[in-house]
């Protein structure tokens, strides 16, 4: 029994080695798999479920086909996809997660998150986080064509890595005050997320527990995944990678 975590593949027509990446994932790996998890920034940029690029419709085959094959399929919204929805669910037959989640794996209870709700010292970006997930913010952007989107989500794309290279690499990371409280907040003593790009594992105490923290790495030069089995001592994660 395997359950696999993914996060930040940051799929985009500008990087067909990560999208070819992903389909030998699925078939070597998930395929093989009780269910995946796809932990936020699936994709560089999500600009509705009207998206009707070809790496979309083949990204909505690919799932659909794993789905069909009988692996249960998730997806969290990243700060790059939050505009994926009930359409696209439908059609690659995932489920969508809220963030955070609590889930159940083979006994063991597990807190899922992307982690950028977790950046708290990054106000900035806290602040467009908060505008961002506004219905109101939401239904003005998809109210315009899928061209101008494309446009809109260019600029604000080029304006935040301008913003971001003049922050210091500290801010940008999870704030560890608030990855407790999460935890404690849960009722569990395992973190997984991605976001931060800086993948690893954190042992540390909260008020009620010894905790791990697990972070995803991004899909660049490397796959990361986090596998999780069941054995007779208990429920055992381990983070992967390989080169691509």
């Amino acid at each position: 029994m395997t359950t696999l975590f993914i996060s930040d593949l940051h799929l985009d027509e500008s990087r067909p080695e990560i999208t070819a990446a992903f389909y030998d994932f699925l078939k070597d790996r998930a395929s093989k798999a009780d269910a995946l998890y796809i932990l936020g920034d699936f994709f560089e940029a999500w600009i509705g479920d009207d998206e009707d690029s070809r790496l979309s419709r083949e990204v909505v085959s690919a799932l659909k086909q794993l789905s069909d094959s009988g692996v249960k399929l998730f997806v969290m919204h990243g700060n790059r996809d939050f505009l994926l929805g009930r359409t696209f669910c439908q059609q690659s037959g995932v489920t969508l997660l809220p963030d955070p989640s609590v889930v159940n794996i083979y006994g063991k209870k597990i807190l899922l998150m992307h982690g950028d709700s977790l950046c708290t010292s990054d106000f900035e970006y806290m602040a467009f986080r908060l505008q961002a997930r506004s219905t109101a913010w939401q239904e003005n952007l998809l109210s315009h064509s899928l061209e101008k989107r494309r446009e809109l989500v260019a600029y604000m794309r080029s304006q935040s890595k301008n913003m971001n290279s003049l922050k210091s690499e500290d801010i940008m990371d999870v704030c560890l005050a608030d990855v407790i409280s999460e935890i404690d907040k849960a009722g569990v003593d395992t973190l997984v997320h991605g976001h931060t790009h800086r993948p690893g594992k954190h042992v540390f105490s909260t008020k009620k527990t010894t905790a791990v923290r697990w972070v995803l790495g991004d899909w660049g030069e490397k796959v990361w995944f986090i596998e999780t089995k069941a054995n007779p001592k208990g429920t055992l994660l381990e983070l992967k990678s390989y080169a691509i």
